[in-house]
């Protein structure tokens, strides 16, 4: 069970995946010591396939995607052979298909050209957004937004959540005459996650972090308080225990690198499909067909990453 609130999901739309590219070389046989090798040349025929070529630029792409217990358990040797196997069966597929004219069929061209539309899309938006991703831009959005920012009150509470109003009356009166609240909250809690493991400790949480109901009920109480009516959630009933309040503190800048990266990738792709969208002219139709002289407005999407 979880009190949290759940957040907007925000998918990738912007992977920077890159593999070493000397880890991808293939092993050269031992020779005399000399100076350091040259950097190894991304446009190296490898292998070809009919004549089509498969270079270590394509070995490396391929590497970005492979899953990290993989590049984790696997030898750069080994992962030389994996990937390039790979690619001469996917090319050897790719090369039966085209024979059979499967590129041909309307909804598999379709499937190529929305694939290959999706790709020019992302690279216009990598190109638009990462220079503007910089140390210098995230360090001016911590200052401004976190280290600058009016404090945040916090509660640290525990809770035990139970199925009816009744039930958690009968706990309200039993705290209120000494019994212990962690016990109560591992013997009765419904809530078995962390905080069921752990006495009900919920830890610190701001005000928007829980359900309103919830949220209202506890950031009104004092520390080394209980509630003396049952707070009614979607999950069930609450009995709380407030700790203690506090302003959240500031938190640091690498513990919130992460997330200020995600926030500045989301404005600068909405500002770099907004460019866009001016550039272009929109016409929109109407259910026969015909162009409408009042065309609906459109809205930037929220970028996901």
């Amino acid at each position: 069970m979880r009190l949290i609130r759940p957040a907007l999901a925000c998918a990738a739309l912007l992977s920077a995946t890159t593999l070493a590219t000397a880890s991808l070389a293939a092993p050269a046989p031992a020779a005399a010591p000399a100076a350091p090798a040259a950097a190894p040349n991304p446009n190296q025929p490898l292998v070809s396939v009919n004549g089509q070529i498969i270079t270590l630029a394509d070995v490396q792409r391929a590497a970005a995607n492979l899953p990290p217990q993989l590049q984790n358990q696997a030898s750069p040797q080994q992962l030389f052979g994996i990937l390039i196997n790979q690619l001469v069966q996917q090319r050897a597929v790719q090369i039966a298909a085209y024979k059979e004219g499967l590129d041909k069929q309307a909804d598999v061209h379709a499937r190529m050209q929305a694939a290959a539309d999706g790709a020019l899309q992302n690279a216009y938006l990598a190109q638009k957004v990462t220079p503007e991703v910089t140390d210098a831009a995230m360090q001016s959005y911590y200052q401004a937004n976190y280290a600058k920012a009016k404090p945040e009150e916090q509660v640290h509470a525990r809770h035990i959540l139970v199925a009816s109003e009744a039930q958690a009356k009968d706990i309200i009166a039993q705290l209120n005459h000494g019994a212990d609240f962690a016990k109560l909250a591992t013997q009765l809690s419904t809530d078995k996650g962390s905080a069921g493991s752990n006495g009900g400790d919920l830890g610190w949480f701001k005000r928007g972090d829980m359900l309103p109901a919830f949220s209202d009920a506890a950031f009104k109480m004092k520390p080394n308080t209980i509630t003396q009516t049952p707070v009614k959630t979607q999950y069930g009933w609450h009995v709380i225990q407030v700790l203690g309040t506090r302003d959240a503190p500031v938190p640091s800048y690498d513990s919130v690198k992460g997330e200020i990266r995600q926030k500045l990738i989301q404005q600068d792709v909405r500002s770099a499909v907004d460019a866009a969208m001016k550039g272009v002219k929109i016409v929109q139709y109407d259910q026969q067909g015909k162009p409408m002289a009042t065309p609906v407005q459109t809205t930037t999407p929220s970028a996901h990453h």
